[in-house]
């Protein structure tokens, strides 16, 4: 019987999980702000693992300086996060920008506009 999840799914989530405490107690830069992690996707191999990250309370300008800072720490965060993980070799970690929380953000916005237009009908 074939297992229902794939190593790579499970590795991907307990990146995941561990990245989210290495922010939280390891990580102790005051450029970053406030992360939170979306989701990991691994690769079959488990050579490279796509990051997707939101940051909040910053303008559009700050998000991009934020997600290249964090890129400039991947050593540091991939070593912190090889210590909590029990892998022969560790992924490369690439982080991304996630836009799907902004987007969510803004049709939450544009719903709540076309609600009070129709209300003063």
């Amino acid at each position: 019987m074939a297992r229902e999840f794939g190593r790579s799914v499970r590795v991907s989530s307990q990146i995941q999980k561990e990245l989210a405490l290495v922010f939280q107690r390891d990580i102790d830069d005051s450029r970053l702000g406030f992360i939170t992690v979306n989701e990991v996707v691994v690769t079959k191999d488990l050579a490279v693992a796509k990051v997707y990250v939101t940051i909040l309370n910053v303008d559009e300008n700050e998000k991009s300086v934020q997600v290249k800072l964090l890129n400039t720490l991947v050593p540091m965060i991939r070593h912190h996060l090889a210590k909590r993980m029990r892998l022969r070799h560790m992924s490369e970690i690439r982080f991304i920008y996630d836009h799907s929380f902004d987007t969510g953000m803004r049709v939450s916005e544009l719903l709540q506009e076309t609600k009070t237009d129709s209300e003063h009908e």
